[in-house]
């Protein structure tokens, strides 16, 4: 009951390239992603891509609200309109979750760039890694910086920039990664997502939005002048937010309760006393770190590689005993003069120290110390580390360990209380003690239900649940297929096992929301890592408060004070959001706490020095997480709760009408295409394709429902999947000939008033296809239909039928009839009018793009004004200073003095002449370059268009049994 013109004018809907800023053309990546329709991610997104002249936009929605889903929604745009030179900037602990985010919601290849893989693409014959054709790139910001040449020579369709707050002072000369990225970032758009774009100074704005365009205010001395020193706050802020509503959007948590629910975060600190020879071990350690001269760690990294022997010696005595073993070997083989692999070892065990030398800004490639001819002192030193290794190996049993099992008692007590499943998340940030853990829950009372996340995932337990994950998806989709080990582990965890025991590895990338339970057994002292570790089950889809247990050593004095810290200063373990977005993002980084304390730790030797050196570091962070402009912040860059209200709403409402729309129309056409090949289970949007010969596309299972095809192991079927392009283009690439078909209303099984008025008649129907080249390309669906006169064969009634009344015939049941040729009558008035259609639809665009260019002309006046404004400036403080210097003339008696005053008087006046000729010349040069970016807008708003007819039908909508 599908005919293939039908098929023909769904596939056109389906692969229409409609103008970007259109909820049209945003739900075809909607429709494309594994994600819930959120409104305010949907408003966001349209945001971003209202505008095909903006150069960028800033999201800044409050923490909790996925501005990541709200970046991905304007990739996924952007990449399905074949805009895809596309780079992702995001702190470096983020690269590999927003890879995995982009392919498992997305379905969008990236590429993870760092030095490995810049290096290895090197030598494989690239001469720009950034350059690629078929995926995203992802970098950290000193890796951008670092490799700003590379950056500079590929000019980018879309940057996207997370955490960006780290830009707010790129005006400031010292802040050199921000400056190198914005000299050498050359892109048509920018999306930056930060939740605090304003936290100490309106200058942050200015820093903040110049690096999206450079047009939108003036110069820097103008801004302090119009924003900054400016009294009458009132019209101050009125002024600020007219510039910045183009540029900036803002929703408040507060706005969206109505979709979202928000979980709170339990804390639960358990206490712990180690033994002597563990706190002997950590006395012993800690003074060799203390040492003024140590042969076994690179001068160039000694302090880095100085917290992290701290980490490994308070994670457990298993990693610091082979952590220590291996300097020991590496010192002995130096003796020999023997090569040296610097940390190799290290990194096998702390996974994340590559990730921590880039956040801290070393090179891999750091000058090498010179080998020492002191062997006596190296010998000497491998003596003591000897002496601490067999300590450490002394030491059977530690006493955190033994806190964890009763920790993880009343933890899972608590979990329960509040509804959540048995289930805990354990971090470590030592592979070591990721074995020693796995080794001590199994043997109590946890034996088969604990697995492992790390790195490598080589151990036995992991290979046995990846090859039974592998068999099961492989069979479930009819084939062998490619498939991650850490996603077979998350279902191991989430379906069978109680406890994941995980490294660094784990808070990278991985949803967790099906556990409530996050256990920091090492806690790091960068607060952004924790913050993203609990935030792998405290996040978006968690239906439950989630509980935070924290581990506290008695008998030392720094490590209470880290926690005290963590705990109340950054409140990371307790409340609804956890740490806020203006104390996180104040930090711009959580590096330099991490450097910070690790100052303490390395310096400070009594409780007094200690307790003093953290007071010092508490006042500093007080100063700098200060929020000096939430008013401010409120009044300039946020709209009324109402307004906001109203808005989602009719997202909400449009977006899932779309999505309803594209998600029938590809149902049916696939239905029509597959015929026999695929059988369809009844009521359910899920097939089975099993093609007797040449298939599309791989056969297995598919689902229409992303949730459903995740909950049965099924294809996620989506018009950017393989078999639905081959659908589409089949059916879209078939030559229909003009015939008549039949539509069937009491097949529909429902009532549509505007056809039902229609019964008994027929008329004739085309479709059209018109591309538009403007500023950007896009393309419509124009059609018309009209009544046959039954009086005259082949004519048509004055009145036509609109777009909703072809689109709602053509979705009806439909039997094909014979094929026939197009009276001319019926030609001409169908020509007639899709020519009106066409004619209305350039109007709309014209009218569209005269708004885009009134709002572009606007802008650059204003900033026109504003360095005018700067230059008339200095040159009235020349007037003041001349008027000063003329006073101060009369009031001089001796002769000498006066002239001398005079001379400074004429000196100013000369001054005061070459300034005016340059503020002529420079206010002509603002001019003219306001006129060429005002000539270049017109340039790419020229418009031309075409047209071509893809269908025309001679319809029949005969009365039925329901007349």
């Amino acid at each position: 009951m599908t005919t293939p013109h039908q098929c023909k004018y769904w596939a056109a809907q389906l692969a229409l390239n409609g103008p970007s800023g259109s909820l049209g053309q945003l739900s075809r990546s909607l429709s494309n992603s594994r994600i819930d329709l959120n409104p305010h991610q949907v408003d966001a997104a349209l945001f971003a891509v209202r505008s095909p002249l903006s150069k960028g936009v800033v999201l800044a929605d409050e923490v909790g609200l996925g501005k990541t889903i709200e970046a991905g929604l304007v990739l996924a745009q952007r990449w399905a309109e074949r805009h895809r030179r596309i780079l992702v900037i995001v702190p470096a602990t983020l690269r590999n979750q927003w890879a995995q985010e982009l392919q498992e919601k997305f379905h969008l290849p990236s590429i993870v760039l760092e030095s490995t893989a810049f290096n290895r693409l090197v030598k494989e014959g690239s001469t720009n890694p950034f350059v690629q054709d078929d995926c995203i790139v992802i970098c950290s910001y000193h890796f951008a910086a670092n490799k700003a040449a590379f950056v500079d020579r590929q000019p980018w369709d879309l940057v996207v920039i997370d955490e960006a707050h780290r830009l707010r002072n790129v005006y400031k000369p010292g802040n050199k990664i921000a400056r190198a990225l914005q000299e050498h970032i050359h892109a048509e758009d920018k999306v930056l997502l930060t939740a605090t774009p304003l936290q100490n100074s309106l200058m942050e704005l200015y820093g903040l939005i110049g690096f999206i365009d450079p047009h939108v205010f003036g110069d820097e001395v103008s801004f302090r002048e119009q924003f900054v020193r400016n009294d009458d706050e009132t019209a101050r802020n009125a002024r600020l937010r007219r510039r910045l509503d183009p540029v900036c959007h803002r929703t408040l948590r507060r706005q969206v309760v109505e979709y979202i629910r928000f979980t709170r975060r339990i804390p639960i600190t358990h206490e712990f006393l180690p033994t002597d020879e563990e706190h002997q071990l950590y006395e012993d350690v800690s003074a060799y770190l203390r040492r003024e001269r140590l042969h076994a760690l690179p001068t160039a990294q000694r302090m880095l590689i100085t917290m992290v022997l701290r980490k490994l010696l308070a994670s457990s005595s298993f990693a610091i005993a082979g952590t220590l073993r291996s300097l020991q070997r590496r010192l002995e083989t130096e003796l020999r003069e023997l090569p040296v692999d610097e940390d190799a070892e290290l990194e096998s065990d702390y996974e994340s120290l590559g990730e921590t030398r880039d956040e801290w800004g070393l090179e891999d490639d750091a000058e090498e110390d010179v080998p020492t001819s002191d062997r006596e002192s190296i010998q000497a030193e491998i003596d003591a580390l000897r002496g601490y290794v067999a300590l450490a190996e002394r030491i059977e049993h530690n006493a955190k360990g033994h806190a964890l099992l009763d920790a993880l008692e009343v933890a899972f007590r608590k979990t329960s209380e509040l509804g959540g499943r048995p289930k805990a998340v354990v971090f470590t940030e030592s592979m070591r003690t990721q074995a020693y853990l796995f080794d001590l829950l199994e043997r109590s009372g946890y034996e088969g239900r604990v697995v492992l996340m790390n790195g490598t995932n080589n151990d036995a337990r992991s290979k046995e649940i990846y090859g039974e994950w592998a068999e099961r998806r492989g069979s479930a989709r009819g084939g062998s297929r490619q498939v991650d080990v850490k996603a077979a582990i998350v279902e191991e965890f989430r379906d069978r096992a109680t406890i994941l025991v995980a490294t660094e590895a784990a808070a990278e990338g991985v949803n967790l929301q099906f556990c409530s339970l996050v256990v920091n057994y090492d806690l790091p002292w960068n607060p952004q890592r924790i913050e993203q570790r609990i935030g792998r089950c405290h996040r978006y889809g968690q239906k439950h408060d989630v509980v935070v247990v924290n581990f506290l050593n008695k008998r030392n004095a720094a490590d209470q004070r880290v926690h005290q810290l963590l705990a109340e200063k950054f409140h990371l373990f307790d409340g609804v959001f956890g740490s806020s977005d203006q104390v996180l993002g104040a930090l711009e980084s959580g590096v330099d706490v991490e450097r910070r304390i690790a100052e303490i730790y390395q310096e400070c030797r009594s409780e007094e020095a200690i307790a003093e050196g953290f007071a010092r570091l508490q006042a500093d962070l007080d100063e700098e997480i200060q929020d000096r402009m939430a008013q401010t912040r409120s009044l300039v860059l946020e709209h009324f709760d109402e307004d906001i209200h109203q808005r989602l709403r009719l997202h909400r409402d449009r977006a899932q009408v779309a999505l309803d729309d594209r998600e029938r129309r590809l149902l049916a056409l696939t239905r029509h295409e597959l015929g026999t090949d695929a059988h369809f289970e009844d009521g359910l949007a899920r097939f089975d394709y099993r093609p007797d010969a040449s298939p599309l596309a791989e056969p297995g299972t598919y689902n229409f429902d992303w949730r459903e095809a995740e909950r049965r192991g099924d294809e996620f079927f989506r018009t950017d999947h393989p078999l639905a392009r081959a659908v589409i283009d089949r059916a879209l690439g078939r030559e229909t000939e003009c015939a008549t078909i039949t539509f069937d209303y009491d097949a529909y099984g429902a009532t549509v008033s505007i056809l039902a008025e229609r019964l008994g008649a027929r008329g004739w129907l085309r479709v059209a296809r018109v591309r538009v080249q403007s500023v950007e390309a896009e393309e419509h669906l124009i059609v018309t239909a009209g009544v046959e006169d039954p009086e005259e064969a082949g004519s048509l009634v004055v009145q036509l039928l609109d777009a909703e009344w072809c689109d709602r015939l053509l979705n009806l049941p439909g039997s094909l009839g014979p094929t026939l040729g197009v009276p001319a009558l019926a030609d001409g008035a169908l020509e007639s009018a899709l020519a009106d259609e066409h004619a209305r639809l350039l109007a709309e665009i014209e009218q569209r793009n005269g708004a885009y260019f009134e709002e572009e002309v606007e802008k650059l006046d204003r900033w026109a004004e504003d360095v005018k404004s700067g230059l008339e400036r200095e040159l009235k403080e020349i007037d003041a200073e001349i008027r000063a210097a003329s006073k101060e003339s009369k009031t001089k008696v001796v002769l000498a003095e006066k002239v001398a005053a005079q001379r400074r008087v004429r000196q100013l006046d000369q001054r005061r002449a070459r300034k005016r000729r340059e503020l002529y010349e420079a206010q002509d040069e603002v001019d003219r370059r306001r006129t060429e970016l005002i000539e270049e807008t017109e340039a790419r708003l020229r418009t031309s268009a075409d047209r071509e007819t893809l269908l025309t039908i001679r319809w029949e909508l005969p009365l039925g049994t329901r007349n």
